[in-house]
């Protein structure tokens, strides 16, 4: 039987200073990027892989859905790097759509790429996802590792959970993702996700079939309409 009373617990580096500190820059950094972004007007943000090159077949597929989508009149965020990120903002250049970056500070700089209309920087993961999801209308997941993984299920967990609406989320490339799809399937099997949790995505390599969604779920769901000329008021002095 195991005494209870023997067991003494661990105790760590704390320093109440560093805390707020940390606090402060976060709260610093978030109103940075609000002023940042707050008239962006509606995004949507597309999740790919940094490190495929122009001549890449998933480059093109992206750089096109992009193009459609701003078409749509959205603004194409990204999180700002190379690769698919390029692609999509490079899209949105081609035809005369906006076109921003998220992007993040790391131990190797990742550089802003030549497409972007502005960018914002953020040291911090998790806020530059908070801004990524916070001005979108709808997802699109491109091709991609851990990160693109990571902010797939960031924004597909803060739908099922009803943190934001129910904003259509789009996987673009069905054998990429096949692996994937399979082991969503196997936890719908096993319970582990909801009965109609794998209906709050769609899976598909047609850019048709996804801007049919978007009008639907997004623009038509969310009465999105052209953007009045009148320039807004800055009471925050927001970067326009």
């Amino acid at each position: 039987m195991i005494n209870k009373a023997e067991i003494q617990f661990l105790d760590g580096p704390q320093s109440r200073w560093k805390e707020l500190k940390f606090t402060i820059q976060t709260m610093t950094q978030l109103i940075h990027g609000f002023r940042a972004l707050h008239f962006v007007g509606p995004c949507i943000t597309i999740f790919g892989s940094a490190r495929f090159k122009e001549d890449h077949p998933y480059y093109a597929l992206t750089r096109k859905a992009a193009a459609a989508f701003a078409q749509l009149g959205f603004t194409i965020l990204t999180g700002g790097g190379p690769g698919l990120m390029e692609a999509a903002n490079r899209g949105a250049r081609d035809v005369g759509g906006r076109s921003v970056g998220c992007n993040i500070q790391l131990p190797v700089e990742q550089q802003p790429n030549p497409y972007l209309d502005k960018w914002v920087y953020m040291k911090q993961f998790f806020l530059r996802k908070v801004l990524l999801v916070k001005y979108s209308f709808a997802f699109v997941v491109m091709p991609g590792g851990y990160g693109t993984m990571d902010e797939y299920f960031e924004a597909l967990t803060l739908i099922q959970t009803h943190k934001i609406k129910d904003f259509p989320i789009i996987i673009f490339g069905k054998a990429y993702h096949q692996e994937l799809i399979a082991y969503i399937a196997q936890m719908k099997k096993d319970g582990t996700i909801g009965e109609n949790d794998n209906r709050l995505f769609l899976v598909t390599d047609d850019i048709g079939e996804a801007v049919a969604l978007i009008r639907e779920k997004s623009i038509k769901a969310y009465g999105l309409k052209p953007k009045n000329k009148v320039r807004p008021f800055k009471w925050l002095f927001e970067q326009a």
